[in-house]
């Protein structure tokens, strides 16, 4: 059994490591990502945003206009789950229960 999951670790790092091969190297200037259109000719959203952040909110750091502004939706479920989490674990974890 030791052996099997020494094997199978193996693999997977073998496949992660095969998996990084493929990726663009940092800071390549001719990948996709920094393109303007992508393979299909449409926008990239990520260089509106670069280009157009301090200009929607007013907001000097790009981080707090895309969490705050672009995905506040998204950012507030995100937050209402980690809420929801602690105040269980709260619950849970107290000394005395109420009936």
């Amino acid at each position: 059994m030791k052996y099997a999951k020494i094997v199978v670790l193996a693999a997977f790092a073998g496949l992660l490591i095969y998996g990084s091969t493929g990726l663009p190297d940092r800071g390549d200037p001719d990948n996709l990502m920094h393109q303007e259109r992508s393979i299909t000719n449409t926008v990239v959203a990520g260089s509106y945003f670069i280009r157009e952040a301090y200009n929607d909110a007013n907001t000097p750091n790009m981080v707090t206009v895309v969490l705050g502004d672009y995905r506040s939706i998204d950012t507030f479920g995100e937050q209402v789950v980690v809420f929801a989490a602690g105040l269980i674990c709260l619950l849970i974890l107290r000394k005395y229960r109420s009936i």
